[in-house]
């Protein structure tokens, strides 16, 4: 669909193809090592290979998108009409993707603003679908990114982990770390803050900390109107329960979305994540 401002973000962004479709909105991969594989999410490796092969404890890593990728996306974006493009990406504490986005940017056809949002997973899903309704109202480039960034500032993510060791892997911790020397009955219940992963609480076994992170969320959504996402690795019965108990916590709430992560995330969470961003309209 031609219109005068485009929306790019990245795959860790999670919203379902048929929302991305409708918006227009197009997702640069960025990309999963497997062993000596170079795979890139959301095509060619699903969250559940990666899952097994977490389980199997073969090597995962993950890496930017070139910017290479980003720049033909800004070109095929500017070639369907496009006089200027939104890219909003997963925070820059957690990959080098905003620096590709930064890198293509330059050398565009057409201006690009790129966003670093602080944010991942549908936290940055929203973020997007709200510059993308921008766009499609005719704003400008200044009111899209203006409308993503305020989406961003009320929108909050917390989760819980099975275990801190693939975080701990993959250097994205933050204060969390002072945890791993813990004993093992702790469950975190983490937050995203600052762009970065933060403690939020300890507690001492998974059902309590599944609680908790309800808890949590209905007390952060409140009786405003908001959108709610549940997120899971490999743990789908847990998260379909806690998103109808959110149903029913919620008297504000406007859309639920209950997906599983890509690749990326699961490669640094692990199986068991259950995560909840709450994002005020």
């Amino acid at each position: 669909m031609s219109r005068h401002v485009a929306i790019v973000t990245d795959s860790t962004a999670y919203l379902p193809p048929q929302t991305m479709e409708r918006h227009g909105i197009t997702a640069v991969p960025l990309t999963v090592v497997l062993g000596d594989q170079a795979l890139e999410e959301g095509t060619e490796i699903s969250a559940r290979s990666l899952a097994l092969a977490l389980q199997k404890r073969r090597s995962v890593t993950t890496s930017r998108p070139s910017p290479e990728l980003f720049a033909e996306a800004y070109r095929a974006a500017a070639e369907k009409g496009a006089t200027g493009i939104v890219s909003l990406h997963l925070s820059a504490e957690f990959s080098g993707t905003y620096d590709a986005a930064l890198l293509a940017a330059k050398e565009a056809a057409v201006p690009v603003r790129v966003v670093d949002t602080g944010m991942v997973a549908m936290a940055l899903g929203f973020c997007a679908l709200a510059a993308a309704e921008t766009a499609e109202a005719g704003g400008t480039l200044d009111d899209v990114v203006a409308a993503a960034e305020k989406r961003a500032a009320g929108t909050f993510a917390y989760f819980y982990v099975d275990t801190l060791e693939y975080l701990r892997r993959g250097g994205r911790i933050g204060a969390a770390q002072a945890l791993l020397g813990s004993a093992l009955a702790v469950k975190p219940l983490l937050e995203l803050e600052g762009g970065r992963i933060e403690l939020r609480e300890k507690v001492r076994t998974a059902s309590k900390a599944i609680a908790r992170l309800e808890e949590i969320a209905a007390e952060r959504a409140g009786a405003s109107p908001v959108d709610i996402a549940v997120h899971h690795l490999s743990a789908p019965d847990r998260a379909a329960a806690l998103a109808d108990r959110l149903r029913g916590r919620v008297p504000g709430l406007a859309e639920l979305h209950v997906s599983e992560v890509g690749a990326v995330i699961g490669a640094h969470t692990g199986p068991g994540l259950l995560g909840v961003v709450v994002s005020a309209r």
